[in-house]
């Protein structure tokens, strides 16, 4: 199932959130298309569980358009697992974090040559037909190469692993009405996967100015409204999380076997 998420003088974005089973083995995750005109990006496509259901939507929807490109948030399997088939199948180039892109050749069984578009540090802005994205940074959020996507037509920030929450499919494909009841899914992932209330900080001071009607994450249900947004801006801000909850006793040599 798709979710329109925009759709607006040839301008159209659209989630698919229940191509992964959230079990025990699959954690569920989000994939997103983004089309202007005859132009597409496909923002963290993930792994093989998702590649054929996407690409043959975005065929039946989007039977003119090009994909332009692959954007990568940084590159877990759940984010970019199945590039190989997307480079093979379309003429698309790659946006990916600078300091993975050397990593990228062990996805792919030939050359990636003009293929890759590495972001550097301080992100960019990457055209999109007449349109353009925002790449914006998000580094150790939770990932040391990290970056997040702006789309200035819709207002909708992709914020990958920011966000997330660990919920049910049903849940994901719906927005977050009451955010003090949504804090529990969301708050063991903070407190594990991003890495410090730093990186949160500088984040939020970051984000505050764009003009965000949307925060929609690879996990889980999104944030519809500015109200909705700012919450989780705000939330987030003071979140301690990673390296702020380490201590001596997540260090000892471990006493106790495997298997």
């Amino acid at each position: 199932m798709t979710i329109q998420l925009y759709a607006k003088d040839g301008h159209e974005c659209i989630m698919f959130h229940d191509l992964v089973q959230a079990d025990a083995d699959a954690v569920q995750s989000n994939q997103f298309i983004v089309c202007h005109g005859d132009h597409m990006a496909v923002i963290d496509p993930g792994g093989m569980m998702t590649y054929n259901a996407i690409f043959l939507r975005r065929m039946q929807c989007f039977p003119k358009s090009q994909v332009d490109y692959i954007m990568a948030s940084h590159a877990d399997p759940d984010v970019v697992a199945s590039l190989n088939r997307w480079l093979v199948q379309t003429t698309c180039k790659l946006v990916i974090p600078a300091v993975w892109s050397r990593f990228v050749p062990h996805f792919c069984t030939h050359s990636i040559e003009n293929r890759l578009v590495p972001v550097p540090d301080a992100g960019g802005i990457l055209p999109l037909g007449e349109a353009h994205i925002i790449v914006l940074p998000a580094h150790f959020l939770h990932s040391e190469g990290n970056f997040q996507f702006y789309d200035p037509i819709s207002k909708i920030l992709f914020s990958g692993d920011l966000g997330a929450s660990l919920v049910s499919n049903e849940q994901a494909g719906q927005p977050v009405t009451d955010f003090d009841a949504h804090i529990p899914n969301m708050l063991g992932f903070h407190r594990r996967y991003m890495s410090s209330r730093k990186a949160c900080q500088y984040w939020a001071q970051m984000v505050r100015g764009l003009d965000i009607k949307m925060i929609v994450p690879q996990h889980g249900s999104w944030f519809r409204g500015r109200t909705m947004s700012r919450r989780f801006i705000d939330w987030v801000e003071q979140q301690e999380c990673g390296l702020d909850l380490m201590t001596q006793e997540n260090y000892r040599l471990p006493a106790k076997k495997l298997l």
